[in-house]
């Protein structure tokens, strides 16, 4: 049983699936539209308000995630945590209230996982598919074959700052509507090309705005009853014709919705004209239903994040068989020196893998170029906490360590930071290392047991080790190196 919690713009929303041999069936829903997207102030700030309604939110669903038997969860959060300007600090409270940690992660990654659960809902392998999913703060395109993603790109209009823009006092009119969808093709013209229906042979609209656009056209006998041209035309007017938001009057959508629905008609009328689309089709599968199935996956052990590392070697032209025996090494140290967790083995293994990937920028300062790669670029399936992580991972293992003192506060992080080091030197040596065969210990100082036929078979050790001792030693750390055998 897995739960997917996703932190939106708009809402707040929770889904509890079981996967039942074929496709994950939803067993609980829960969605709070609080508007976070709204609480912004104008300097990019989070206010107080919206921050204890988030909390108020978070602690419910810690409640309803409580009462089942779960495997795994994952909360994720999407683009007002990614820019309020605060969010570093609210998010403890956050992961507090909610008991788990939340993973905010990218434009690109949000596409993916959208993407992932509309291909699992059509599990059609040979359909050629665009997926546009309108949220509070973000609109993600995707365009896919089957379960494969070509194209993925994230852009910074929702239906919250849509609303607030153009319709901030509720009132809507012919002129403010054009303004809304001129303004909303701007975002996309230079994206248009790679999404051109020639590309694709299906279009399917993900979000929850999508479906409220599609059932009010569908309830309220608008158009052809389809996300046509004709039917968001005739929506377009009606809504119009109300004048103001609170006067909207639509069979089936909820008065919390009005607002929402003019800003995201808006941004879809500026997409279908700008890409050329001429119908799309609404789904009830998006970014939850594509993280559950992500967590299925890693269950299994179909990890994405393992392929994204291996596709990242290759397209950095890094020497793998350096890069599987520095992980290799790395993790083994790791293990030895007895973390409290083991829940930065796989963060450092792959970043052990990665180490080397600056090499493509030069070899100068090649671990600063490298772990500014990975902190920035688009490592599908990885957070941004992760990806944060593993760059600084990347950036302690070569030079001093002061640069890192953050990251060597945390015993475990000190200990991967240690184990990372140590595999690039036996690597840089030509040590075939035999983890068993020396002794690593990490508590109030290092304490090192190197065999000395080592010592005498590859003279560069001495040289390295001795700059090692130096660079801890620099950090008020003692490190201690003993030779037996």
């Amino acid at each position: 049983m897995f739960a997917a919690v996703d932190l939106g713009s708009n809402s707040f929303r929770l889904h509890i699936g079981v996967h039942d041999g074929e496709r994950i069936r939803v067993v609980k829903s829960l969605r709070e539209s609080i508007r976070f997207a709204a609480g912004l102030d104008r300097n990019g700030f989070l206010t107080g308000q919206a921050m204890q309604s988030a909390l108020d939110t978070l602690r419910r669903f810690n409640a309803v995630l409580a009462s089942f038997p779960l495997h795994a969860v994952r909360v994720v959060a999407t683009n007002t945590f990614r820019i309020a300007k605060n969010a570093a600090d609210f998010l403890p409270l956050a992961e507090q209230a909610v008991g788990y940690p939340i993973e905010i992660i990218s434009g690109e990654e949000e596409g993916r996982l959208i993407y992932m659960g509309v291909a699992c809902a059509v599990a059609l392998a040979s359909e050629r598919r665009l997926v546009l999913d309108i949220g509070g703060g973000s609109t993600e395109l995707i365009l896919g074959h089957g379960p494969d993603i070509e194209h993925v790109e994230s852009f910074g209009i929702g239906t919250v700052k849509q609303g607030l823009l153009f319709f901030p006092d509720g009132r809507i009119d012919a002129a403010t509507f054009d303004a809304a969808v001129l303004s909303a093709r701007s975002h996309f013209e230079d994206a248009a090309p790679p999404y051109h229906p020639d590309n694709w042979s299906i279009a399917y609209g993900s979000s929850g705005t999508m479906r409220a656009i599609s059932d009010a056209i569908l309830k309220n006998g608008l158009g052809d009853g389809t996300l046509s041209h004709a039917s968001l035309e005739d929506l377009r007017q009606r809504l119009i014709a109300f004048g103001s938001v609170d006067k909207i009057d639509l069979i089936g959508l909820k008065p919390e919705r009005a607002a929402v629905l003019v800003g995201g008609l808006s941004i879809l009328i500026g997409v279908i004209q700008e890409l050329g689309i001429s119908s799309m089709q609404p789904i009830a599968a998006g970014l939850r239903m594509g993280v559950m199935w992500d967590l299925y996956l890693r269950a299994t052990r179909r990890d994405r994040r393992e392929q994204t590392v291996r596709d990242c070697l290759q397209r950095f032209h890094v020497a793998e068989k350096r890069a599987n025996n520095v992980a290799a090494i790395a993790v083994a140290l790791f293990r030895q020196l007895k973390p409290a967790s083991d829940a930065l083995a796989r963060q450092l293994y792959w970043s052990a893998l990665l180490h080397e990937v600056g090499l493509a920028v030069s070899q100068t300062d090649y671990h600063k170029h490298g772990a500014y790669l990975i902190e920035h670029a688009d490592l599908p399936g990885f957070t941004t906490r992760e990806q944060k992580s593993m760059s600084r991972l990347i950036l302690a293992h070569k030079g001093n360590l002061r640069k890192v003192s953050d990251v060597l506060s945390n015993p475990d992080s000190a200990k991967a930071v240690l184990a990372l080091r140590l595999a690039v030197i036996f690597m840089h040596s030509r040590i075939d290392v035999d983890v068993s065969a020396l002794r690593l210990k990490m508590k109030n100082r290092i304490e090192l047991d190197l065999r000395q036929d080592w010592i005498s078979n590859h003279p560069t050790i001495s040289y390295w080790m001795e700059k090692e001792v130096d660079c801890w030693e620099d950090v008020d750390v003692d490190f201690i190196i003993k030779r037996n055998g």
